[in-house]
């Protein structure tokens, strides 16, 4: 070793650009929530574990990341969009299980900290938690020069959310003759972006082709709807028998994962309403329908399963916050699988 030695600068970690960037955070991530007992920058989050009105509350949890779609909005330097796409479906995740988001924990894992992405980040995050009513508390910031490239992000988080015991919806109320809903979805969220990023490294221009009025590359990159807004009122449905968020594995494998033993969920792809970047999708890279029903959602964000006499009422609570809802498909007899019948109906006719 020579000279005066090695610094952890000159390994690649520069701990008072740490330092500075994360008071930021702490700064971002303040709070007027009263559960909150602490602020970030102690050892761990303090959280109140009162639950007024509840008389079993349960505690739900989920760990949740953007999947491959986080490098391609890295690359596009589209920060805040990732961090709303991260927060909404973990929030989504529980949602359909009937749980209220609480807080969120997240991790930031990068080869170089750049305080002012980072710090977008964070903000972006603890502004998607303050949107649907729960707190960023708190989190990690993780700089791994010589592990992770400079200029990679690898995000992920946690949430915890609570329920009455009494009032989890499972799945387990699901009968034979209820009805199948769709919730639309605005495009692909965050799951078929190992096929979209190879489709955008085999044909670059199709980027910037347009798509239902705007690039390829902006309809691929919309954060992942939260349908929490709307979900919280309906909860209190006696009708509404469960819920199905449909993410990697498209409609047939989530919506199996709430269907009671005996019955199947027999769904008509004729009456699903196809987005247009799916059908650019489809022919751009010649998918099989096969391919895009198990790859993508469709346009088929969540799944509703209910008595047929409450559509009404959720059909009328989820459009007036603004969630296209319409029936799909029905329960019926079966072995806990999720049956298509008709044929995905596409604009284009060319294929």
């Amino acid at each position: 070793m020579k000279g005066n030695g090695l610094s952890y600068r000159e390994s690649g970690v520069d701990i008072d650009s740490a330092n500075a960037a994360k008071q930021d955070m702490k700064r971002i991530m303040k709070t007027d929530d009263p559960r909150v007992l602490n602020t970030p920058g102690a050892f761990a989050s303090l959280f109140e574990a009162s639950f007024p009105g509840l008389r079993e509350p349960v505690l739900v949890l989920k760990t949740e990341e953007p999947g491959t779609k986080q490098k391609l909005a890295v690359e596009n330097k589209r920060y805040t969009s990732i961090c709303y796409d991260m927060v909404n479906h973990l929030i989504n995740d529980i949602a359909v299980m009937g749980a209220t988001p609480l807080a969120v924990q997240d991790a930031i894992i990068c080869g170089k900290l750049e305080p002012e992405v980072v710090t977008e980040m964070v903000r972006a995050m603890a502004q998607a938690c303050r949107d649907q009513g729960c707190t960023l508390t708190g989190g990690e910031t993780s700089e791994q020069p010589g592990v992770i490239p400079a200029g990679t992000y690898i995000l992920t988080s946690s949430i915890v959310g609570v329920v009455d015991r009494l009032k989890v919806i499972d799945g387990s109320r699901i009968a034979n003759g209820d009805t199948v809903l769709a919730v639309a979805s605005n495009g692909l969220h965050t799951n078929g972006y190992s096929l979209a990023r190879r489709l955008l490294v085999e044909s670059p221009s199709i980027a910037g082709e347009t798509v239902g009025g705007e690039s390829f590359l902006e309809a691929i990159l919309k954060p992942h709807t939260c349908y929490f807004g709307g979900l919280r009122d309906i909860f209190d449905l006696p009708e509404l028998h469960g819920m199905a968020h449909i993410t990697g594995g498209g409609i047939a494998e989530n919506l199996d994962r709430v269907l009671p033993a005996g019955l199947d969920a027999a769904v008509d792809l004729s009456r699903i309403r196809i987005p247009p970047v799916f059908e650019m999708i489809r022919r751009a890279g010649s998918v099989p329908d096969s391919d895009m029903l198990r790859t993508f959602n469709m346009g088929v964000g969540l799944c509703i399963v209910a008595d047929p006499s409450g559509l009404s009422p959720i059909q009328g609570r989820l459009q007036a916050k603004g969630f296209l809802c319409y029936p799909v498909g029905e329960i019926v007899p079966g072995t806990r699988r999720v049956t298509f019948r008709g044929n995905l109906t596409w604009k284009d006719a060319k294929r």
